[in-house]
């Protein structure tokens, strides 16, 4: 498992936040790292390249209504 220090991520608010709470950093430095923002001290979840293009790709397409 390739472990990263968190101090090494570079966290930025996804421009598919809302402000009703729906916070969620991504990690630039290690796409496919995110975490809930309210949490910076919580897990963050780690998805494989291809899965998170597939991710992205379905959010930008509104698979996913909000």
């Amino acid at each position: 498992m390739n472990r990263m220090h968190p101090a090494d991520a570079a966290w930025r608010k996804s421009s598919y936040s809302n402000g009703q709470g729906g916070c969620v950093e991504v990690d630039d430095s290690r796409p496919g790292t995110v975490r809930d923002s309210k949490d910076p001290h919580g897990p963050a979840l780690v998805f494989s390249a291809s899965a998170w293009e597939a991710f992205v790709a379905a959010v930008r397409k509104g698979d996913f209504p909000v």
